[in-house]
C-alpha cells in the first residue's frame, strides 16, 4: 500500500508541474508573472512563485543544458537605459534562480532593451505587450538550438555565476 501511495504522490507532483508551464517552439511559457519595482531591477516578492516554475522545469528537463533569460521593453523613454534596465532585470533574474538552487552555468541573461517588440507600441496595450520576459531552450545537451547563438541576438548582461 506504500508503495502504491508513493507512485501516485510522484505521479501526481508530476502533473501539478506539467500544467504550469507550456512550451512554445523553444519558449518555456509559465502563467505567472515575474514582476519587477517600477524602473528598477528588484524583483517584487508575488514573482517567486513563476520563478518556482522554471526551477522546477529546470530540474525535469536536465537535457537543456543552457536556458536564455530575455528581458525586452517598450520603446518610451531612452533607448540606451532601456537597454542596461533590461540587461539588470535578466540578470536578476539568473542570479534569484541561482539563489534558489539552479546551476548557474544553465543560465544566460540577455537584455534586448526595445529591439525586438511584439506589439505596435502606439498603444498602452502593446506597450504592455512588449515589456516581457522570456525563457528559451538554447541549449539541449551542450549544442545550441537551431544554429542560434546562446545569446539569440541580445546583449549578455553578465555572468550568473558572479
Amino acid at each position: 500500500m506504500k508503495y502504491w501511495l508513493s507512485i501516485l504522490l510522484v505521479f501526481s507532483a508530476m502533473i501539478t508541474f506539467a500544467q504550469d508551464y507550456t512550451l512554445d517552439g523553444n519558449e518555456v511559457k509559465i502563467a505567472k508573472e515575474i514582476l519587477f519595482e517600477t524602473g528598477t531591477d528588484k524583483l517584487r516578492p508575488e514573482s517567486l512563485a513563476a520563478l518556482e516554475i522554471i526551477k522546477q522545469y529546470l530540474t525535469d528537463k536536465s537535457y537543456i543544458s543552457t536556458l536564455r533569460v530575455e528581458c525586452h521593453s517598450d520603446n518610451t523613454g531612452n533607448a540606451a537605459a532601456n537597454q542596461v534596465l533590461t540587461e539588470k532585470r535578466a540578470l536578476a533574474v539568473c542570479k534569484k534562480l541561482v539563489e534558489m538552487g539552479v546551476d548557474c552555468k544553465r543560465l544566460i541573461a540577455v537584455g534586448f532593451g526595445d529591439t525586438k517588440p511584439v506589439a505596435a507600441n502606439s498603444s498602452p496595450e502593446g506597450r504592455a505587450q512588449n515589456r516581457r520576459l522570456c525563457f528559451m531552450n538554447a541549449a539541449l545537451r551542450n549544442r545550441a538550438i537551431g544554429g542560434m547563438p546562446l545569446d539569440g541576438g541580445g546583449k549578455v548582461a553578465g555572468d550568473a555565476c558572479n
